[in-house]
């Protein structure tokens, strides 16, 4: 095991912009009925059961983290449907994919399951991000810098990161394969030391 943070630390800490009760849209890939991933996630759960400082990520809230719009208290209802339906004219010209995902990997914040290939991935942020700017002047966040990946706990307390390292070691049963035919603009919140959401619009791939 190398690469592995000395330390931990909470996740749950408030970004700017946040606070309790605070809802976000923003798009994610999500994985309802990916049985192969929940498969992978229930072994890692079963290993990490016994790591402390660690809220383990159950199948329903299982994410890859794509763009965010901003707080609905700053976007429209209007302005979300807009995008939502830029959106379905961009994502259509790009066919439904594969990913394989894992092994876990320790991050100071989170055990993040590695994503492969990243590519047709990126083409969909790509493509959300040409629906923003179809409606906004202006599209948030950076372009670069994304890095695909699907977590599968969060960090709550300050600790040592090697416990989490030993125990994703003791599962071999990766990688998952996930079959992506869709994005989703959500509505995102975090009040429960959880990432959870309702979906807005759901818009299928070509």
């Amino acid at each position: 095991m190398t690469d592995i943070p000395s330390h931990m630390a909470d996740h749950w800490w408030w970004r700017p912009g946040w606070t309790t009760g605070t809802r976000w849209y923003t798009w994610h890939l999500t994985f309802d009925g990916a049985t192969d991933l929940h498969g992978l996630t229930a072994d890692y759960r079963h290993a990490l059961t016994d790591v402390p400082g660690l809220d383990l990520v159950p199948d329903r809230w299982l994410h890859l983290t794509m763009q965010g719009l901003g707080s609905t208290d700053e976007v429209s209802e209007a302005d979300a449907r807009a995008i939502a339906d830029a959106a379905a004219h961009h994502l259509a010209k790009i066919s439904a994919f594969d990913l394989a995902l894992g092994p876990a990997i320790v991050t100071p914040e989170a055990l993040l399951l590695t994503v492969e290939p990243a590519d047709p991935v990126h083409a969909v942020r790509s493509a959300v991000r040409a629906a923003i700017a179809d409606v906004w002047p202006e599209v948030p966040e950076n372009a670069d810098g994304f890095r695909p990946h699907v977590s599968v706990a969060y960090s709550n307390a300050a600790g040592p990161g090697r416990p989490a390292a030993e125990a994703l070691a003791s599962v071999a049963s990766y990688p998952a394969t996930a079959r992506i035919t869709s994005a989703d603009l959500i509505v995102l919140g975090r009040d429960r030391q959880m990432y959870e959401w309702e979906t807005f619009e759901h818009v299928p791939l070509g």
